[in-house]
């Protein structure tokens, strides 16, 4: 049975059979197998091979990894849990958009306390003229999604002008190279933050306002799963969602 999940990644990433056997140190003839026989590489090899598909060991070899070691390594991908966004302190957010080398992605409905520091849309701008791509997701304002999540956090219209507000404030972003703001009509379980393979989770709880909800700090860790699970979920709201001024 041959690996097709081997055989997607390397397609997404335009890299043949021959260029990954170089890349990591082995024979193509090697490689092959691993996608037509569908035979296990060692774990050293997995590893490089999940780093530079840019996917998780334990999605191309599901069954490589015991329920155990996933546990694990899942479990080692918790940097830190603050209570509350509010106790986390600035300088968190700016090392973590800092440290991006790749990719900067922002998921919210508004966010407003990010793009109203003027600091880090700076940074954010530095970012994507040092070639990273950065995308920001916003609530639609006039989304029932918006609508709900305002009722829910007892602060009703406001969230759609915060939004409106967000939007106003990262006007600096707009049009520039690697940078792209897009609009969503998502029911949001958690606000993402990313930066490469690091997370800032802000989890939503109803009845309280997401300043005061708990915000996990994720790390990816060769083997685990949550840090993909948060970034597949980016993606699919990335994909279903409205650039801004369409």
């Amino acid at each position: 049975m041959a690996n097709e999940r081997l055989r997607a990644a390397l397609l997404a990433r335009g890299m043949s059979v021959a260029a990954l056997a170089e890349a990591i140190g082995v024979d193509p003839k090697t490689v092959e197998r691993w996608i037509t026989k569908d035979r296990e590489p060692y774990r050293k090899h997995r590893f490089a091979v999940a780093s530079l598909l840019g996917v998780d060991e334990s999605y191309l070899w599901p069954r490589a990894l015991s329920r155990e070691q996933v546990v694990s390594a899942s479990e080692s991908e918790i940097v830190t849990i603050y209570p509350h966004r509010w106790i986390v302190v600035r300088e968190v957010w700016e090392r973590l958009f800092a440290d991006a080398s790749q990719d900067i992605g922002v998921l919210v409905y508004s966010g407003l306390f990010l793009a109203d520091d003027a600091g880090l849309v700076r940074l954010l701008e530095e970012k994507a003229a040092a070639g990273v791509r950065v995308r920001i997701l916003l609530g639609h304002p006039d989304c029932a999604e918006v609508e709900r999540r305002g009722a829910d956090e007892g602060v009703g219209d406001s969230m759609a002008a915060q939004i409106r507000s967000a939007l106003v404030f990262y006007r600096p972003l707009l049009g520039l190279e690697n940078v792209e703001i897009r609009l969503h009509r998502t029911v949001l379980y958690n606000s993402i933050y990313r930066a490469d393979d690091q997370l800032l989770v802000n989890t939503h709880v109803y009845g309280t306002r997401a300043g005061n909800a708990p915000v996990l700090h994720l790390r990816r860790v060769a083997g685990g799963t949550m840090v993909s699970t948060y970034l597949d979920s980016f993606e699919k709201v990335w994909a279903g969602a409205t650039p801004v001024g369409s």
